[in-house]
């Protein structure tokens, strides 16, 4: 279901702003989400995720900012329509399933109807999250795989136009986890329905997300599609969040910094200011020192490093090979793909792609 081109976005939050006991919480936060998009609020535990989901769905009230569905506003400070009304659904990791009543009486507990549309609703989301042949079961009967299922369609019958989900797939098995997430979220978009989503593990976000929004302390630092996000991070702590990292630091002068494998550009920042360069461990190539080899510089592959390994490990598709260089003592990792164990003491040649550098104030 795809909504005009012109449409509003589905959910809007403007400048939303929460505190407890002093300390602001959510601290003006502002985003939108489309229909049939995924929005994943995505930060570390205590960022003020969950806290924004509750303003949206209705059960805590904002100190100021407005909440709106379709370009209508549901909430500011002065009216609020209740969250019965919202025609929001909720999905938390505690699928909730009332254990006295049937999988099929579950799904059509929020449904309004008379009795042959609720029934063909719930067949047909039963058919369609491939749980028909459950319909008279009670929960304790069912995997916690099929209990998803089932909270899933019960979110779904009364058609919402809203999805809140709250690290909804965290309980599962490793092994389900992917399958009922990617069905999940797919059965949502067909139905039209803008999902916000809140979790902390970065991977899980960029397999699900349209669009992140990265928490920390309460604000929203960061916000786009995921390749943008892990390709342009706003910060360090941004990249950080996303994989592990290297860090050299600097002091610029005459819009250079030094660094052990060489000079780095970084026009526009003052003389003086200290600066930190980021890579990621992926992204820092090796070589084994042979006899009179020397750090030339290539378009490719920047300046060369001298390194000895401190210890290396394999990860199972690749190994961590950890490194201390001769200049300074820094301490770096790599990732290399496959087997590649070399032991400790081993000098070896690093090299850095410019091109996937990242340069930050400290």
């Amino acid at each position: 279901m795809i909504a005009p081109a012109n449409a509003p976005p589905r959910l809007t939050a403007e400048s939303l702003t929460r505190s407890f006991e002093g300390r602001r919480v959510v601290d003006d936060v502002s985003f939108s989400v489309p229909a049939g998009q995924v929005a994943c609020l995505l930060g570390p535990s205590g960022c003020g995720k969950s806290t924004t989901l509750r303003l949206i769905a209705g059960v805590d009230m904002q100190d100021s900012g407005r909440i709106l569905v379709d370009g209508k506003l549901v909430c500011d400070t002065t009216f609020r329509v209740p969250p019965e009304r919202r025609a929001i659904g909720l999905m938390f990791q505690d699928f909730a399933l009332f254990p006295h009543l049937s999988v099929a009486e579950n799904v059509a507990f929020g449904l309004t109807g008379g009795y042959a549309a609720n029934r063909a609703r719930v067949d047909e989301l039963l058919e369609r999250v491939r749980m028909t042949a459950h319909l008279g079961s009670y929960p304790h009967a069912l995997s916690g795989g099929e209990q998803q299922r089932i909270a899933l369609a019960r979110a779904l019958a009364p058609r919402p136009r809203i999805m809140l989900m709250d690290e909804p797939f965290s309980g599962l098995d490793e092994r389900l986890r992917d399958g009922i997430r990617d069905e999940t979220l797919a059965l949502m978009k067909e139905e039209g329905t803008a999902v916000l989503l809140v979790t902390h593990e970065p991977e899980e976000a960029m397999r699900m997300a349209d669009q992140i929004l990265l928490m920390r302390d309460g604000r929203i630092v960061q916000q786009g599609a995921p390749y943008n996000l892990y390709n342009a991070p706003a910060d360090r702590e941004a990249a950080a969040f996303f994989s592990d990292i290297n860090v050299l630091r600097g002091r610029v002068q005459g819009a250079l910094t030094d660094t052990p494998f060489g000079e780095f550009l970084t026009p526009g920042v003052p003389d003086g200011t200290e600066v930190e360069i980021v890579i990621r461990p992926q992204h820092l190539k090796i070589d084994f020192d042979r006899a009179g080899m020397g750090p030339a510089a290539t378009p490719e592959n920047g300046t060369a490093a001298h390194a000895s390994v401190v210890r290396s490990r394999f990860l199972g598709r690749e190994s961590l090979v950890e490194f201390v260089t001769d200049e300074g003592g820094i301490a770096l990792n790599a990732n290399v793909p496959g087997v590649f164990l070399p032991p400790a003491g081993t000098r070896m040649w690093l090299m850095l792609r410019r091109d996937r550098v990242f340069v930050f104030p400290r």
